[in-house]
């Protein structure tokens, strides 16, 4: 779900958050008609769409049967690992 702090991406300048860059009408049909039961979610703002870049890790996330890590859960996972690690070699 979007929320007001997420930054907001015009639809035609998503394909620059994806690895192979793909054409606008492929990320418009994922928004629109969405892929194998799963759509990019986006919102309407004066005529024109938007998305956000974490809606659009939550779409490929969700292609690939993967769960989404956000990046407070990414540096909360780091911060552990790094307190395992110092325990290890004793620091």
């Amino acid at each position: 779900m979007m929320t007001i702090d997420d930054t907001y991406v015009p639809l035609k300048d998503a394909p620059k958050f994806l690895p192979t860059r793909p054409h606008f009408a492929t990320v418009f049909r994922w928004a629109t008609k969405g892929v194998r039961g799963v759509t990019l979610e986006t919102l309407i703002v004066g005529g024109q769409r938007f998305t956000t870049e974490r809606a659009i890790q939550q779409f490929l996330a969700a292609l690939n049967g993967r769960p989404v890590e956000s990046r407070s859960d990414r540096a909360k996972q780091l911060s552990e690992t790094e307190k395992e690690l110092d325990a290890e070699l004793g620091e």
